[in-house]
């Protein structure tokens, strides 16, 4: 079965929203804690998320095994319904990554983002060919590449949309010009363009064609997120900025040290707020003891406050 024209539609309309990457939380011996896990997720779409991407990398996918991955997407599935978008995070080799998305399928999901492949050595036509394999292979699922390398051309991702199934494209590229050069040239309606960087980067990829945005903060608060994709819909770019300088502070210290900090400042925060424990696996470390003053005063700054037990 195929992506008819109509599914394809919807999927992109959905995708043009705030697409959540929620945390992996552990319990301080490192095993996943999948009652804190699918609090997450409820919580997530009950502030009004409708995309939700387990096993991204903000939800540490590698550092999972593929068990952990599959049971993600299945917890997900189960705790938000059809009322919200699954699309997990696949990737490793192409067998690797198909096998997870039909586990994914299985679960209810209806759409993968790939994750930009893992080799040292990539060619155009092989990242071409690593998601061609995997959309051949899931028909009926919307691909959505993940799109990290300024070496992606638009040639080589205008050569994906001879498959059906491409229906966005996460761009995770810091550069806003390059980016509106690559939406221009493959065309802005052809698929849905995600600015793959949150809340820092959103504002400046909306005006070269982004119309959604991904999200780690979303763990934390919805509200901000919100906020700034109604400004960016209603064309109010100072209401969105007015936004970004509040929460600015707060992807800055994720970026910290070449954004080791990405993973362990979102936990740090929801340890802080009693929501899950800040244990992380290798090859990231917590928070040093030095940055959780500046976690604790940066929630306050969004209005949020420490919890009476403060998680592990």
């Amino acid at each position: 079965m195929t992506l008819d024209t109509a599914a394809r539609a919807r999927l992109m309309r959905e995708l043009a929203t705030v697409c959540a990457i929620p945390v992996t939380p552990f319990h301080p011996d490192g095993e996943v804690d999948w009652d804190g896990y699918r609090q997450t997720v409820i919580a997530i779409a009950a502030g009004g998320v409708s995309v939700v991407t387990p096993n991204g990398n903000t939800g540490e996918f590698y550092a999972l095994t593929r068990e952990e991955c599959d049971r993600a997407v299945a917890v997900t599935c189960e705790a938000v319904g059809d009322r919200t978008l699954v699309m997990p995070g696949v990737g490793y080799d192409v067998r690797t990554a198909i096998a997870l998305g039909e586990a994914a399928r299985r679960a209810g999901a209806k759409a993968v983002m790939v994750h930009q492949p893992v080799h040292p050595y990539q060619s155009a036509d092989g990242w071409v060919a690593y998601h061609a394999d995997i959309a051949r292979a899931l028909p009926d699922l919307g691909i959505v590449p993940y799109l990290r390398d300024p070496n992606v051309t638009a040639a080589m991702l205008t050569r994906l949309t001879a498959y059906p199934n491409f229906v966005g494209v996460k761009f995770a590229v810091p550069n806003p010009l390059h980016f509106a050069a690559v939406a221009s040239a493959v065309g802005l309606d052809t698929v849905t363009w995600v600015c793959g960087l949150a809340e820092g980067w959103a504002p400046f990829f909306w005006v070269g064609g982004a119309v959604g945005f991904t999200s780690g903060l979303v763990n934390v608060t919805t509200a901000p997120s919100f906020e700034m994709l109604h400004a960016l819909h209603r064309g109010d770019m100072a209401g969105a900025m007015a936004v970004w300088r509040r929460v600015k502070a707060f992807e800055d210290l994720r970026a910290r040290r070449n954004a080791a900090n990405n993973v362990p400042i979102v936990k740090e925060a929801m340890a802080q707020l009693g929501l899950c424990g800040r244990t992380v696996r290798a090859p990231i470390s917590e928070v040093p003891e030095a940055e959780r003053a500046e976690v604790a005063a940066l929630l306050a700054s969004l209005g949020l406050h420490a919890s009476a037990t403060v998680l592990a």
